[in-house]
């Protein structure tokens, strides 16, 4: 455990947070190097928060050997209640966090489990020392992300040497600055891909972020939104509106991604959607799945809401095919990655008329003409209607339900 070992540990790291390894890449290569350094760590744990809207946090793990476990997995926020919140409270880290301290150690073999549950677990599993730690981000970092929070177990009889745990707490902030440069790259991917959308996301990431650029490109286009939401939130209980949208935002988005769509903005009930591929037949195929899809998760979400006798909804959609601007349009401060076109204006007239016309779906002559053959077998006319805005009136198609 000299100066040259702990260089050598800390390029590696150094290494691993500039070029993006995963957090538990970095884990599972630092533990490698601690213990041929001469560190007998048999168990590492890091846990750190996130931005996410499900999630609060990580926690990545690593075992010298023994029985299978998983190396990442998230956790749910604490202050919903439930397991997470449960296990936090009599954690060592909570310990940490009301005291005020920045690390406790435990030695294991003596008995010393302070009633923790977690110690005790590991104690009968043979470990016979321990150590938590945190070390603390400069305050309102990122969100809740306040720190990062370690510990690291052995199983030697005698537990760790002064000098091991020296060396490791020598090492352990560079450790911690790697794990969070890691994890903002993760959350900035988060927020981005969440607010934006997959493909827009990783567009902004990628550097097109300057303001009036756009691509031209051909999409199929959808937009859908929910039967009488209006009357709906004018019924409702206020708190209940919120939830109401998610569920079914959730059927909606969640079928569009699964098809391989790009859900783009959503507009109180609405939701704008693109679908690309390399051909326009294609392209319409993944927007009907996507239907297909949202068809029946909508009909599960009205089911379990209908048992809670909550409002429920169906979903009115449009599909069209054209060249639509896709890009950065906004003012020098505020920008929207979004797609703009007389394309986009067509598919969200032709959505509000699905109520004229009483059909839940309703597609244009374009996609109509641009669909798969087998695809277009399902299209039945509901003849020429004139959209608000468009020129010439043109021909509607539903599909007819097998």
């Amino acid at each position: 455990m000299d100066q040259t070992s702990a260089a050598d540990i800390l390029s590696f790291v150094s290494e691993a947070g500039l070029r993006g390894f995963s957090e538990a890449d970095l884990l599972r290569g630092f533990c490698e190097r601690l213990r041929s350094a001469g560190v007998p760590v048999a168990r590492a744990l890091v846990l750190i928060d996130t931005l996410h809207p499900v999630h609060e946090g990580h926690v990545f793990r690593w075992r010298r050997e023994g029985t299978e476990f998983n190396p990442v997995t998230e956790y749910g926020r604490v202050s919903d209640g439930g397991d997470a919140a449960r296990k936090w409270i009599v954690s060592p880290f909570h310990h940490l966090l009301v005291s005020g301290k920045t690390e406790v150690r435990c030695r294991l073999a003596l008995g010393e489990t302070a009633e923790f549950p977690v110690l005790e677990e590991l104690r009968s599993e043979g470990q016979t020392d321990y150590l938590a730690l945190i070390h603390h981000f400069a305050e309102g970092a990122l969100g809740d992300m306040d720190g990062v929070y370690s510990s690291w177990a052995t199983d030697e009889p005698e537990g760790f040497a002064e000098d091991q745990l020296a060396f490791l707490r020598q090492l352990l902030p560079t450790v911690a600055l790697a794990l969070k440069c890691i994890s903002l790259g993760r959350v900035a991917e988060t927020l981005v891909t969440t607010y934006l959308g997959r493909d827009a996301g990783r567009r902004v990431l990628s550097g097109r972020i300057a303001r009036g650029v756009a691509e031209r490109i051909g999409a199929v286009l959808w937009y859908s939104d929910l039967r009488g939401f209006t009357g709906i939130t004018e019924a409702a209980a206020p708190d209940e509106v919120i939830p109401f949208l998610n569920d079914y935002a959730d059927a909606i988005i969640s079928s569009v991604h699964d098809a391989g769509g790009d859900a783009l903005k959503l507009i109180g009930d609405g939701t704008l959607a693109i679908f690309t591929a390399e051909d326009s037949g294609t392209a319409c195929a993944f927007a009907l799945r996507a239907e297909t899809l949202m068809r029946a998760r909508i009909d599960a979400v009205s089911a379990e809401r209908s048992v809670r006798a909550l409002p429920v909804a169906d979903a009115y959609l449009g599909l069209h095919i054209g060249e639509v601007f896709y890009g950065n349009i906004g003012s020098e401060d505020r920008l929207d990655f979004t797609v703009v076109g007389p394309a986009v204006n067509e598919v969200s007239r032709i959505a509000a008329l699905c109520r004229s016309v009483e059909k839940d779906v309703l597609v244009s002559s374009a996609f109509a003409a641009a669909a798969l053959p087998e695809d277009r077998d399902r299209f039945v006319s509901v003849g020429r209607y004139a959209l608000r805005g468009v020129e010439k009136a043109q021909e509607l198609f539903t599909l007819e339900r097998g």
